[in-house]
């Protein structure tokens, strides 16, 4: 018996490889596949120590899962998606836009994520907002509900006539 139990018949057949380069395809495979799950159990443990242990936020951490997040990504569009043996331009044809896509995102996420938290950024809120929300905290909505009550009851005299 093989050490990774993979007796598939068809598969030498169809890949037009022979038995020992179909089994050596398929180590390499599991191996990704362990290498992987190991740096998913890793995140997870690092998730959840995170907050008891103070490091919820910080810029080590970011790094951290930012990395293991395209260490992973990288593994799979190389061994699942079989780009690992195309030619180099067919590679970078194909990996470049996302590459470019993932740094733009990056930068999105840690700018607009910090901004409204830094002292003298705050969002702008339209004035009639404002007005409204500081008429609720003093319990003065009674007065703007009872005008559109008394506009809906005017409205419904004006359908049964």
């Amino acid at each position: 018996m093989s050490e990774f139990h993979d007796n598939y018949p068809q598969y030498e057949v169809m890949a037009n490889h022979g038995e020992e380069e179909g089994k050596k395809n398929r180590s390499v495979l599991w191996k990704v596949f362990w290498v992987m799950l190991a740096i998913t159990i890793f995140e997870l443990v690092v998730g959840f120590l995170a907050p008891s242990k103070g490091w919820s936020g910080t810029l080590w951490l970011k790094t951290l899962f930012i990395t293991l997040t395209l260490a992973k990504a990288a593994a799979i569009v190389l061994w699942f998606m079989h780009l690992k043996h195309e030619v180099k331009f067919f590679k970078w044809a194909i990996l470049a836009p996302y590459i470019v896509f993932m740094f733009y995102t990056i930068f999105i996420i840690l700018t607009e994520g910090t901004y409204s938290g830094s002292s003298g950024h705050f969002t702008r809120v339209d004035k009639i907002f404002i007005e409204q929300q500081a008429a609720l905290k003093h319990g003065h909505h009674d007065a703007t509900h009872s005008e559109g009550a008394a506009h809906e009851e005017n409205h419904e005299g004006g359908e049964h006539h």
